[in-house]
């Protein structure tokens, strides 16, 4: 079973509704309006990120049209210097490869070893659209139910102004 298949599988479970696309691949969130026109609801900038001393691993969530600003994250988090995580620590911690980065990889992180970020303005939306661990794909769900779907992975969210 692939990634995507497990993650579907996991939302159908925790009877969690959603609406799934298909796609070609997206490696940028300016390809993405092209791709999937009739998407349902706002795709999500997703930036995995590690402190100086790669000691702390965090998942940053943005509104899509938003710039990533590490500077403005960093003192949001109250971290060292940020950069974005290797795509060794990426596969080691989310299991998935740059370019399909999203909260729903977090059931693949048992030590609950990633800090998990929203933007703050993402907190009451209606539709919001992540890859399944497969950038070919986009999942569309509320915030409330994505939220259902980390707390079951253990991961707690806290949400930052960017």
């Amino acid at each position: 079973m692939s990634k995507a298949e497990e993650i579907l599988e996991l939302l159908n479970t925790l009877e969690i509704p959603y609406t799934l696309k298909e796609h070609e691949a997206a490696f940028q969130m300016e390809d993405f309006p092209a791709l999937c026109p009739d998407a349902p609801g706002e795709l999500c900038k997703n930036l995995f990120l590690r402190d100086y001393k790669g000691k702390r691993h965090m998942l940053v969530v943005l509104k899509g049209d938003k710039e990533a600003d590490l500077k403005l994250i960093r003192e949001e988090i109250s971290s060292s210097r940020l950069s974005f995580g290797s795509d060794e620590r990426l596969k080691k911690r989310l299991n998935v490869e740059s370019g399909s980065v999203s909260p729903l990889g977090l059931i693949y992180d048992a030590e609950q070893a990633v800090e998990v970020y929203f933007d703050a303005d993402l907190k009451d939306a209606v539709c919001l659209g992540f890859h399944p661990n497969d950038n070919t794909k986009t999942v569309f769900l509320s915030f409330h139910d994505l939220e259902k779907y980390i707390a079951h992975s253990g991961h707690k969210v806290s949400f930052i102004r960017v």
